[in-house]
């Protein structure tokens, strides 16, 4: 992060949802360690080829790039388990357009891990070509993981699909970056994926989601996560 009215903070995180302990990874993952469990939301693998095919001329590296940092986070918490929140591909042929060389790549990263695939709105059906589980939603103790939050409460919800971003005014100056947001009760994710875009927490799809009081936003910084509380973001 540039800004510097913004705190240095560790380059992991900290928080709590629904009494259960996260880490918050600068990458956008997050991290279980009572479970071992690493989750990543909205990886929109091949959305380069998806947009290219309808007249999108942009560079179709966005899977590769997605995959390699994916790769190092595995490396560096060593899951037993990983939660892929909806969206893992962009559209539903996705899955089967996959370039070899990428489809071993990730084929090699679920070998010897748990490995659930949660549907989404852009990847309905399973990756019926790729290893691992596949579920609509999936509980584990007083955590729901679901690609979509439900409206109004819902506690213990870890959820992706919003893309969620933050910005921080100060001074005349801002910035606005990628974020998980949560107040205690719930927490939605950041995409991971390389050509996804963000939304403002402080748009109208996040009402009522929140406890203004308790809400925070763990902002993405270059190679570390900065902790904001609601008072400081703005639209």
């Amino acid at each position: 992060m540039t800004a510097q009215f913004l705190k240095q903070r560790e380059p992991n995180c900290e928080l709590e949802i629904a009494g259960e302990a996260f880490v918050c990874d600068p990458s956008g993952c997050l991290y279980w360690p009572e479970q071992n469990c690493m989750i990543v939301s909205d990886l929109h693998l091949e959305k380069g080829s998806s947009l290219a095919a309808k007249g999108r001329l942009i560079p179709p590296y966005d899977t590769g790039e997605t995959l390699s940092r994916l790769q190092l986070r595995l490396d560096y918490w060593q899951p037993k388990v990983v939660i892929s929140l909806g969206d893992s591909f962009h559209d539903a042929d996705a899955a089967t357009r996959i370039p070899s060389e990428y489809h071993s790549q990730l084929e090699a990263m679920i070998k010897g891990r748990d490995w659930i695939w949660i549907r989404g709105n852009h990847d309905p059906k399973a990756p019926g070509n790729f290893s691992g589980e596949d579920a609509i939603e999936l509980t584990i103790g007083a955590i729901t993981f679901r690609h979509e939050p439900q409206s109004g409460s819902s506690t213990g919800e870890i959820a992706g699909h919003l893309h969620p971003a933050a910005k921080i005014k100060r001074r005349g100056r801002s910035v606005r970056r990628r974020c998980f947001v949560g107040d205690g009760t719930r927490l939605i994710m950041p995409s991971f994926g390389t050509f996804t875009g963000g939304l403002n927490i402080r748009h109208k799809a996040f009402d009522g989601m929140f406890s203004e009081e308790n809400l925070h936003a763990w902002v993405m910084g270059q190679n570390s996560v900065f902790q904001i509380h609601a008072r400081q973001l703005v639209s």
